[in-house]
C-alpha cells in the first residue's frame, strides 16, 4: 500500500482540500483508495458521507471497538489528512508509516512562519531516508499577481525541496467539496486550468 501524508502544523493551510482532491484523482485512476484522518475526530468521514455512490469510491478507516483504525482490505493507496499542531512523537510515528509527504502552504506571513520549523524537521527525515522525493510542497490559494505570492516563492526557494505547484485561488474547490466531489469528478471543460496545475502533483505521486 502506498501511503501519502498531507501535513502542515498550521490550521487552514489547505490540507483537506489537497487531501480530498488527491484521493479523488487516485480513485478516478481506478485505485482502491482510502482517505483518512490521523486524529480521533475522523473529520474526513463528514465529506465522504455526502459523496455520491455514483462517483469513484473512496473508503475510510475501518474502526472497531478497542482496536486501532486500519485501512480496508485491498487498499492500494492511502491519503492521510492531519490535524493542526502535528509535531513531536505523533509526527515521528506517522512519518514512519508513509512513503511521501506533501506540505500545503498558503501565501501569508503567518503560514510561512508556522511552516518554517516543520519543513526543517521534514528535511532532517529526508536526509535520514536519503530519498530526494520523500517530501514536496504545494502552494495553496495563490494569486501569482500578488506580493504575497512572490514572498512565498522566495521563502520556499530556501529549501532543498521540490515545489510541485502553486494552485490558484478558485471557488471550484469549495463548490466541489460541498457536494462530496473533487475537481477530478467535474467535467474536464470546467477545470482545464486547474488540471494543468495539478499535473506535476499527480506525476510526483505516481512516480515509483
Amino acid at each position: 500500500m502506498k501511503a501519502i501524508l498531507v501535513a502542515n502544523p498550521k490550521g487552514g493551510s489547505g490540507k483537506s482540500t489537497l487531501s480530498t482532491n488527491l484521493a479523488g484523482y487516485l480513485a478516478r485512476c481506478g485505485h482502491r483508495v482510502m482517505l483518512g484522518d490521523t486524529d480521533r475526530q475522523q473529520s474526513s468521514r463528514d465529506w465522504l458521507a455526502i459523496r455520491s455512490r455514483l462517483l469513484p469510491p473512496i473508503a475510510t478507516w475501518e474502526i472497531e471497538d478497542n482496536r486501532p483504525a486500519k485501512p480496508p482490505p485491498g487498499t492500494s493507496h492511502a491519503v492521510l489528512d492531519t490535524p493542526a499542531g502535528l509535531h513531536g512523537k505523533a509526527l515521528e510515528r506517522v512519518l514512519k508509516a508513509v512513503h511521501r509527504v506533501i506540505v500545503p502552504v498558503q501565501p501569508s506571513l503567518f503560514d510561512i512562519l508556522a511552516t518554517r520549523s516543520f519543513l526543517e524537521k521534514l528535511l532532517e527525515e529526508k536526509a535520514v531516508r536519503k530519498q530526494q522525493t520523500f517530501v514536496a510542497v504545494v502552494g495553496m490559494r495563490v494569486d501569482a499577481r500578488t506580493r504575497a505570492a512572490t514572498e512565498l516563492e522566495r521563502f520556499l526557494a530556501q529549501y532543498d525541496l521540490p515545489v510541485l505547484a502553486y494552485l490558484r485561488d478558485t471557488q471550484r474547490y469549495v463548490q466541489a467539496a460541498a457536494h462530496g466531489m473533487t475537481l477530478f469528478d467535474l467535467s474536464p471543460s470546467q477545470v482545464v486550468q486547474d488540471m494543468a496545475q495539478w499535473q506535476p502533483i499527480v506525476d510526483w505521486v505516481d512516480a515509483d
